[in-house]
């Protein structure tokens, strides 16, 4: 059979995902693993067709082992779901990073780690034996520690967040397919304590600070040119801060640094291609060269994307030896064989779908482009070179073509990460191509420079400072074109996450027309057809999804903001954004999630800072068209400060009064003779009636606010109202309710600070009145989406509600929401 690792891999892979989906008791599928086996030593005809089966289940029976709990000194067992306190005791299996944030406007850091926990006291019990790996979470920078060290935590254990909004980063996700459920929550140093520790750090931790040193020697200052060189040679990325890789990923160059594949390449190119030159064989130049690759790997602390690289490569070599025929697909897919044998959990994460999706598409597309290239360059065989042009000419000279084939690399790259980098980084850059004809030799110059650099450093320093200058200056070149790719025209757009539909379709499509099969003559007219229908479903349901609109509370630190998608992309608004801490954290991703890029309004309803700092940020990031604002003056200085910023650019600041519209809404508040002491009671009200269904925004609108509300607007009906928590009093008096007579409340609360939560007396006295309440700080952020007299809500801890007309279809809340 030809590429039979192609099947075997496509099998283990789809087992794999059948466990992800299907959780089923690890002895019933070890069962039916050596029932299937039995079966297939026994059917002799049927065997070929039942060992597919048996690959399949092997890789649903080793997902389902690894994510089982098969011993009761399992954290699983010993924690439960709620929050606990605990003092932890283990080996940290990683060496600590730090993270850098704004908190309130100043620089904060967080140390985060990995424990590998073997005893437990809960809550000042007894020790007890555990067993399980725990995320780590420490305010400030942690000193003296690295991995290896037995020590011992004092802090809060909880599972670890959600997602902060819909497309944004799921902490609690990422952490499970690293096996991975809880975290350990620290205040300060003071909560850690170092029980035994290695005489010495690790090599890889010792390695890294020679390193930085050593690329650092003769430079004059620490910058950022010089913190990406150790980003990309040594594995250091605390240098690859959100602000920083920003213009990386808008220029889609951001792989060099986070993805190892190209740098593993690059390193053993360097070399392989230096023994080759002085005449050793393929095979033996391979087997001398990837020790050398694997003793990197172990230096720069062993990243799971090296390690994939790496055995990629070493499955290549091993052909070589074996003298095996080269098929890159075949050696592809063992290679994944390989990693989700020891890693099953893997292929859920994106740096294991980048790398592996990008590798396929390259191997797939490379050869019909070339083709295409070289017919579209071709010269005419019977006319001589004499009587070509110039230009002609140089088409067919050797540098040309370089150009042309790295051009077409990162073109079929491109092609294959789309939709990933769709669904992961909720970005399509077209500008990616170019961008990367330069990314690309520029870093194999800098890793050469660096890598000659580190060798040279310790006996021959003078030119170690030369390679250093050369590497400083060409990954200057990275940094400053990568820049300005991403400041062309249409070089990036902001796109939202992909469906399945979506992804699995773009990649059939993409296969089938590479390889010509979507146009073979058998069965062309059938191909043709499916295609046609599944290409004709997706264009529906797309327009459906542009045509729905929908409204996003989004669960911030502290205060609230609020999304309408209107059909289409004219009328967006989103009313109000948070501080700018939130905004960058919660509000700026969430956007950008829902391919946002440029904003129809923003409409701050108040003055605090806490609801409207972030605006400022808002309007640079999304290029916000209309701000709309509130005839009444907060006394806030950072509300006059945004206003009068606003105000500097002509027919950009909006005054509301009572009764003016916003698209679908109305403003009902404040009056014009409305001026309370109270700022909340000033805040502006919005009332909408989208599809059918009533909605009601209420701000932080205090017990003043609501009473004048009541008595100038008598119809108040709504289907949903949301209300945030005042700084004094209570939200939705019981005479508002009685006015409102709501199908469903949520309540903008947060966690932080205890002033903005939802007090047990508010809880109960909504409670009373038997209609569901959602509660952002315990459900998450929610989207609602509106249809035509129906209405559906979702939160991101899987409450759901659908309604239509007068009749509840659906309602489905845990007791925490309620």
């Amino acid at each position: 059979m030809k590429r039979p690792l192609l099947v075997v891999g496509a099998l283990y892979m789809a087992g794999i995902v059948a466990a992800r989906f299907l959780a089923l008791p690890p002895s019933v599928l070890l069962a039916a693993s050596l029932a299937l086996a039995a079966v297939t030593l026994a059917w002799s005809r049927a065997r070929p067709f039942l060992l597919y089966g048996l690959v399949a289940l092997t890789g649903w029976s080793n997902l389902a082992l690894r994510r089982a709990v098969l011993s009761p000194d399992d954290l699983r067992s010993l924690l439960g779901d709620q929050p606990q306190l605990v003092v932890v005791r283990g080996e940290l299996r990683e060496t600590p990073s730090v993270r850098s944030y704004l908190h309130a406007g100043e620089p904060s850091w967080r140390t985060l780690g990995q424990v590998e926990v073997t005893a437990l006291r809960l809550n000042g019990q007894p020790w007890r034996t555990a067993s399980g790996r725990m995320a780590t979470t420490t305010r400030g920078m942690l000193t003296n520690l690295f991995a290896g060290q037995i020590v011992e935590i004092n802090g809060v254990a909880a599972q670890p967040k959600l997602g902060a909004a819909p497309g944004t980063f799921d902490y609690r996700a990422y952490l499970q397919n690293l096996q991975i459920y809880y975290q350990l929550q620290a205040d300060s140093e003071q909560d850690w304590q170092i029980v035994s520790s290695p005489a010495r750090a690790p090599v890889a931790d010792r390695f890294r600070a020679w390193g930085c040193a050593a690329l650092a020697r003769g430079l004059p200052v620490e910058d950022e040119s010089l913190r990406l060189e150790w980003a990309l040679t040594l594995g250091w990325k605390a240098a690859l801060t959100d602000q920083v890789s920003e213009p990386f990923v808008r220029a889609s160059t951001y792989h060099i640094f986070a993805v190892d594949g190209l740098r593993m390449a690059i390193v053993f190119g360097i070399f392989f291609e230096l023994l080759r030159a002085l005449g050793v064989g393929r095979a033996t130049s391979g087997l001398v060269v990837m020790p050398v690759v694997w003793c990197y790997v172990a230096l720069t602390g062993w990243p799971a994307s090296a390690i994939r690289a790496s055995v990629m490569l070493s499955v290549v070599v091993i052909g070589w030896v074996l003298k095996r025929p080269s098929d890159l697909i075949n050696s592809l897919f063992a290679a994944a064989l390989i990693i989700l044998t020891w890693q099953p959990q893997q292929l859920f994460q994106a740096g294991f779908q980048l790398s592996f999706f990008v590798v396929l598409c390259i191997i797939l597309i490379l050869p019909p482009l070339r083709e295409l290239y070289h017919q579209l360059v071709r010269p005419d065989p019977l006319l001589p070179d004499e009587l070509r042009r110039r230009w002609q000419r140089a088409l067919g000279g050797w540098p040309f073509n370089r150009i042309a084939d790295l051009a077409l690399v990162s073109l079929a790259a491109w092609l294959g990460s789309l939709p990933l980098a769709a669904y992961y980084f909720h970005v399509l850059t077209p500008v990616s191509t170019p961008a990367n004809v330069l990314a690309v030799p520029l870093c194999s110059l800098v890793l050469m420079s660096n890598l000659a650099s580190l060798l040279l450093t310790g006996w021959f320093p003078g030119a170690a400072e030369l390679f250093n200058h050369a590497g400083w200056g060409l990954m200057e070149c990275i940094r400053v074109t990568s820049l300005w790719f991403a400041r062309w025209p249409a070089a990036y757009y902001y796109v939202p996450m992909p469906s399945l539909f979506t992804t699995g379709l773009y990649y059939t499509v993409l296969a089938g027309a590479v390889s010509s099969w979507l146009f073979k003559a058998r069965f062309r007219a059938w191909k043709l057809s499916v295609l046609g229908v599944l290409l004709a479903v997706w264009c529906v349901r797309c327009w459906q999804v542009c045509t729905t609109p929908s409204l996003s509370i989004l669960a911030l630190e502290s205060g609230t903001a609020i999304f309408y998608d209107a059909p289409g992309l004219a009328r967006d608004l989103l009313v109000d954004c948070g501080a700018s801490n939130s905004v960058q954290s919660v509000t700026q991703p969430f956007l950008r999630a829902q391919g946002v890029n440029r904003l129809a309004g923003l409409l701050l309803t108040q003055g605090q800072s806490r609801q409207i700092g972030g605006a400022p940020l808002v309007a640079d990031s999304f290029g916000v068209k209309l701000v709309y604002v509130s005839s009444v003056r907060f006394r806030s200085p950072v509300y006059r400060q945004v206003v009068e910023e606003f105000s500097r650019i002509s027919g950009r600041l909006q005054v509301l009064e009572c009764n003016d519209r916003v698209g679908p809404w109305t403003v009902l508040h404040p009056g014009p003779a409305d001026h309370f002491s109270q700022a909340d009671d000033n805040a502006l009200v919005l009332y909408g009636i989208i599809g059918g269904t009533r909605i009601l925004l209420l701000s932080e609108l205090g017990r003043a606010g609501q009473e004048a509300l009541m008595e100038r607007a008598p119809d108040l009906r709504a289907d949903i109202v949301i209300a945030g928590l005042p700084t004094t009093g209570e939200p939705l008096c019981d005479a508002l309710l009685e006015a409102v007579q709501p199908r469903l409340i949520v309540v903008t609360d947060a966690e932080y600070p205890a002033a903005q939560r939802a007090s047990a007396k508010l809880c109960e006295r909504l409670g009373r009145r038997n209609i569901p309440v959602i509660y952002t700080r315990l459900a998450g952020s929610a989207t609602i989406e509106l249809g035509k007299d129906k209405w559906s809500l979702r939160t991101m801890s899987g409450d759901r509600l659908d309604h239509r007309g007068p009749v509840w279809v659906t309602r489905v809340l845990p007791p925490s929401s309620q």
